[in-house]
Parts: structure tokens; sequence; C-alpha cells
């Protein structure tokens, strides 16, 4: 994901909510020892952090307390992996900010058996988020631009163990017409505007959830509908811009 600076947290007053929740099982394909155990404890408390931040959906702050994020950090920065802030992951990106990846999680309307479609896969992070939304009868297809992060996070996504999400190397602007239609597709890069072959490769009933505009930038949910698309706007945030042949629809 290439979230650089976040305002997800105008919408609601942050405050980090202590409830020390127990008995919650380790993060699938990690081995509980005593660091994990940790980081685990840290998860739990940004989890209540999030969700005092407006973001109340059941199965996305059970997806954020399952997905270990620490995996999806360089080591250098772990030790921040559960401050809900961005971080780099090289190749001058970054990991979203979790209230972010929750918000757009929830807004897409990510559930049990859906199909998503992700452009930008970076560090692989919202791809784990979106598989434990949908379960494992659903599917997460995830295309980044970069090859190094793309089969970076292919590998660590395969290692967890989500054998239901599919990551595929190129350009996402014309998405992936292969595995269209897609109930539900998240943009974690900013286009000028959404780019055509995406939109249309929204299924009837379902959302998309992108960043849209150059110097300033509103998060955006645009439905599918039998009469035509939806738009409605969320906030203001700041992406780094869809590169490749989004730069050319101005």
């Amino acid at each position: 994901m290439r979230c650089l600076v976040l305002s997800v947290m105008s919408i609601a007053a942050v405050g980090a909510v202590m409830l020390g929740l127990a008995g919650l099982p380790p993060p699938p394909g990690v081995p509980e020892d005593g660091d994990e155990a940790e980081m685990r404890a840290r998860r739990v408390r940004l989890v209540e952090q999030v969700r005092a931040a407006g973001v109340a959906d059941p199965a996305v702050l059970a997806a954020l307390r399952a997905v270990p994020r620490h995996r999806f950090v360089p080591p250098d920065w772990r030790h921040m992996a559960y401050e809900d802030v961005s971080l780099p992951i090289g190749a001058g990106q970054t990991i979203s900010q979790p209230s972010l990846v929750a918000l757009m999680t929830a807004r897409v309307g990510a559930r049990p058996g859906l199909r998503v479609l992700e452009i930008g896969t970076g560090s692989g992070y919202q791809a784990a988020v979106l598989a434990e939304c949908v379960g494992p009868g659903g599917e997460v297809d995830t295309i980044e631009i970069v090859s190094e992060l793309g089969r970076r996070a292919e590998a660590l996504l395969r290692e967890l163990g989500y054998r239901n999400v599919h990551v595929r190397v190129g350009d996402g602007h014309g998405g992936w017409p292969e595995r269209a239609p897609f109930d539900a597709i998240v943009l974690t890069a900013a286009p000028e505007r959404v780019p055509k072959p995406l939109l249309e490769q929204l299924r009837v009933g379902g959302r998309l959830v992108a960043p849209v505009g150059r110097d300033e930038q509103k998060l955006v949910v645009i439905g599918r509908t039998a009469r035509g698309l939806t738009t409605e706007v969320v906030t203001y945030v700041r992406f780094v811009p869809m590169t490749g042949r989004a730069r050319s629809d101005r």
C-alpha cells in the first residue's frame, strides 16, 4: 500500500483503550514464542485504537487482530509495527496506517465469499486483511506494479498461509479482466480519476474504494447499481500517485 499521510483519525476522537483481551490464537503461520506473544498483545491494543477511531465492523477488527503486521514491515521498523502510522517498506513505498486499512476494508464491504481486486499490493498487508474478511470461500486478486514488492509480498502471503490471495506483477490500470467481475475493488494509490476498466470490472451491487485526486485527494466509495454508478466522499487523504497508464488519464 502507498499511503503517505492520512486524515482518517479526524473522523473520530482517537484514544488508546486498553481492554487487555485474552485468549486470542496466534496469527497464522507464526510460532508462539515470547516475542510473538508480545506482538500479539500489541496488536490487540492497536485494534482498540482503531475501534476508538470509528471503525466498528467486527469482521474487520477480527482481521486486524489476526494479521501479523510486523511480518509485513522491514526489520528496522518492526518496533513501530503496531503504532497507527504508515511505515516505509522499500522501493519508495509505504505500508498504510492500520486505521486506514480498516476504514477502506469496512467501506468496501468485504465479507465471506466475495471476490476482491486490490490495485497496489505493496507489502501485502491490505491483501491479508481482505483475505481474512472474505474467508476461504472468497478470493483476493492483487496487482503490484513494482516487481520487487510484488514478489516479496507473494512469498510472504504464501508463507503465512493465505492461499486465497493471487498476486500479479503489472500495471493495475487495466484491472484483471480474466478474473472479473469483482464484488469489491480497492485502490491503494491515487489516480486523478478512477480508470474506466476498473469500473467496468465491478459487479452490479459491488463497491470500489479509492483515493482520487492530484493535489487534493478524497477517499471515495463508488457503487455500481442497476441504474449506474453512485459516489460517496468519505474523507480527505494523501496517497502517492498511481503510476503506469493512470498518469495519462488526465
